[in-house]
């Protein structure tokens, strides 16, 4: 059986013929010595024939189909008139480096392919030494071709890629657990180096960012007085707390600190303040993003937990393939590799257990709450994904239903079914585009209104030219003395006349 190798370069395609196929494949290490040496490997392979692309735009639209695993029309009319037609006694192999490609090139031009056994080193050693292969090919053409290639290929990815609001929110929730830990560990540290100079002020003020907010304003307690009383009110926002910080103070067990110190700690605080702000305004990005991306997630289970959801899945689309099972234990995959291994139980939940309806059901019901949960998430995420006109009415209802369940599962009222809540989401769903198509049609309305109007301010404003039988633009004067006007012109003469017959009465 014959073999021919098919190998795609950012130049073009070019097929070659692999001489003695069957003992090569019984010698294998010897054709992975001979693949470095020119001399040797030119025994084994001959070009049969190279097809170049004849524009750089050609070659990144083969390449982009070859990747998605489509036989581009270049290709196979290449492919028709290199290779010899397949029959029973004439039978050959094409060698491919891609499986994907040798699937779609056998069931299209149903030819046998193979990318296992010999053909691999066969094509690492055509890849070597390509361009000496090529007639009129160099080193330097072959590198400025895949370099242009590369280019392209690469900007188009990036250009054209369906995930990229998916990579915002990745980023945001990675960037917002990051803040987190960041936040908690430096609100630690100022407690502690604030608490030497004032150590009444933890049990007065509890909370991180309120704590480094007063320790930033109060700096020396020694300072504090009644006249500070205001500024601490519109920093806790409570009369009785600022009282018992000035009081407090007063009677502080403290330390004294120099003010090199107070001015490090002061500036640390700063700086633990402005990450906090950092924080909210992050959270207030990833909800605009979520209601953009992913509405109906977002209002199943929030901004966090769906958005956590996408990152560890990778992409809102990977999540929506995603069976019901593998969202109720996603993240706990060390957990559940773990207790395949050990024949233990295996977990109930992975992130979901960040959802608030995992917290409110008792320990009884948590297992079975987050399986119905994890349920209505895959439904949510495939609504969002496939959607043309987004809306959070679907996560809505999903939620009511997840209340529901809770709801039977504490006093065992029966929930509703879920057809009869899906039609009722549906039709709010067509009378909502339909709302939006009727606005979107009034829109269009008004901007050609305004359009209109424009254009005949435009008009009226050069109404002073008119147009002659030819198009030529003339003056009013020269209009009113053309014979053939009617209308207007003709009473415009009738004025002059009695402008000057007035004239001679008055004189």
């Amino acid at each position: 059986m014959a073999l021919y190798v098919l190998y795609e370069h950012a130049a073009g395609y070019a097929v070659f013929g692999v001489n003695e196929f069957e003992e090569i494949s019984m010698l294998l290490p010897q054709v992975e010595q001979s693949v470095t040496d020119l001399s040797r490997f030119n025994a084994l392979v001959k070009l049969l024939g190279f097809s170049p692309f004849k524009t750089a735009v050609a070659a990144l639209e083969n390449v982009n189909a070859i990747s998605e695993g489509i036989v581009p029309d270049d290709l196979s009319s290449f492919l028709d008139s290199v290779l010899p037609k397949a029959s029973k006694k004439n039978k050959f192999t094409l060698g491919v480096a891609d499986p994907k490609l040798g699937a779609a090139l056998a069931e299209a031009l149903k030819i046998q392919c193979s990318h296992i056994g010999a053909v691999p080193e066969i094509l690492r050693g055509i890849r070597h030494h390509f361009p000496k292969l090529v007639k009129g090919f160099t080193d330097k053409s072959a590198a400025v071709a895949q370099l242009g290639l590369g280019h392209s290929y690469s900007r188009c990815k990036v250009k054209f890629n369906v995930h990229r609001s998916d990579n915002m929110i990745i980023q945001s929730i990675a960037l917002l657990d990051q803040l987190d830990k960041d936040i908690n560990t430096f609100s630690m540290r100022i407690r502690e180096w604030y608490s030497y100079h004032f150590p009444e002020l933890v049990k007065i003020v509890p909370e991180n960012y309120l704590f480094a907010k007063v320790a930033h304003f109060v700096k020396d307690r020694k300072s504090l007085s009644q006249e500070s009383l205001e500024g601490l009110e519109e920093i806790v926002m409570d009369s009785e707390k600022a009282q018992a910080i000035i009081d407090a103070s007063k009677m502080s067990m403290g330390m004294d600190i120099s003010v090199i110190d107070l001015l490090n700690i002061e500036m640390f605080a700063k700086r633990v303040v402005k990450l906090s702000e950092y924080r909210h305004q992050l959270a207030a990005y990833l909800h605009s993003k979520m209601t953009n991306v992913a509405p109906n997630l977002q209002s199943l289970i929030g901004d966090q937990v769906g958005a956590r959801l996408i990152s560890k899945a990778g992409s809102l689309t990977n999540l929506a393939k995603y069976p019901a099972s593998t969202v109720q234990i996603l993240g706990a995959e060390k957990a559940l590799f773990r207790a395949l291994k050990t024949k233990s139980n295996t977990p109930k939940y992975g992130l979901l257990f960040n959802s608030t309806f995992i917290g409110r059901a008792t320990a009884k019901n948590k297992g079975r709450i987050s399986r119905f949960l994890a349920n209505k998430c895959s439904i949510a995420s495939r609504i969002d994904c496939f959607t043309e006109s987004p809306n959070n009415i679907f996560g809505e209802a999903l939620k009511q239903q997840v209340e529901d369940r809770l709801k039977f599962y504490e006093s065992g009222e029966t929930p509703r079914k879920n057809l009869e809540v899906m039609k009722e989401a549906m039709e709010a769903a067509a009378e909502l585009n339909a709302t939006q198509s009727q606005e979107s049609g009034k829109k269009k309305k008004k901007n050609k209104k305004r359009k209109h109007e424009n254009a005949n301010a435009n008009g009226d404003a050069d109404a002073t030219l008119l147009e002659d039988a030819n198009g030529n633009g003339l003056p009013e004067e020269a209009a009113e003395v053309e014979p053939d006007t009617e209308g207007e012109p003709k009473k415009k003469k009738k004025k002059k006349k009695n402008k000057n017959k007035d004239v001679e009465a008055a004189s």
